[in-house]
């Protein structure tokens, strides 16, 4: 088997890596781009938590600031996994989305306690402001990157789906599952999507390439990267 990783680039060789252990090949796509903004150092004085959903506003924040005392919610995992990795000594994660991450904060931290610190991109999935503020919580949100959508697919990519020299697809995320059928259409190979698999981090990604006709759909059981994993490996 070998499927197109749709990733940036600092995320996708993690998951090329762990694929391969496996006897997966896999060819990385990027169809977003992650740019760090220009941001001074947050003032954290009167911030009880962060909360990072995803690993790149870990990368954003580590290159800002040396503060790593601060408690971390994670929406999943592997944003978890970032955090930890980055030197920050306290870290919980909700494993699953924004409403499993809103759950875990309404457990474990007070209103009262402080405001919470979301480090986010330009784009932001799900409500977290309104379920927290509906809390009583003090939210903030710093965007310290914006990802940037890839406008074509590159030649060796639209070759491989033409030739049917990949069996797949691994999106993550809604805004890149539906930039890719786009892509597909604006390189003329839409139907070849009929010979694809594609494998869905949640159903919220899989509802965005309804468009299309795809060989089948397949969702992970939870929203992290290793039931992902375990969905590629029980299709083959």
């Amino acid at each position: 088997m070998r499927l197109i990783i749709t990733r940036p680039h600092e995320d996708a060789e993690p998951l090329a890596s762990a694929l391969a252990t496996l006897g997966i090949e896999t060819a990385i796509e990027p169809l977003l781009s992650i740019e760090i903004t220009n941001s001074p150092e947050p003032d954290l004085s009167d911030v009880q938590a962060l909360l990072l959903t995803s690993a790149n506003g870990v990368r954003a924040f580590a290159q800002i600031s040396r503060v790593r005392n601060v408690p971390v919610f994670a929406v999943g995992d592997a944003s978890a996994r970032a955090a930890v990795d980055a030197g920050f000594e306290r870290v919980e994660s909700a494993s699953g989305n924004v409403d499993d991450l809103a759950e875990l904060i309404g457990q474990k931290l007070k209103p009262e306690s402080g405001a919470l610190l979301h480090i986010a991109g330009s784009k932001v999935a799900g409500d977290l402001a309104g379920y927290l503020g509906e809390g009583g919580y003090d939210y903030r949100r710093l965007q310290l990157y914006h990802a940037a959508k890839a406008t074509a697919l590159t030649t060796e990519c639209v070759n491989a789906i033409k030739n049917r020299t990949v069996d797949g697809v691994v999106m993550y995320s809604p805004r890149t599952a539906e930039n890719f059928v786009d892509l597909l259409r604006h390189a003329g190979v839409a139907d070849c999507s009929a010979h694809l698999t594609a494998f869905c981090l949640s159903a919220a990604v899989a509802a965005k390439l309804e468009a299309l006709a795809w060989s089948r759909v397949i969702v992970a059981e939870t929203p992290d990267q290793a039931a992902l994993i375990k969905s590629v490996q029980e299709s083959f």
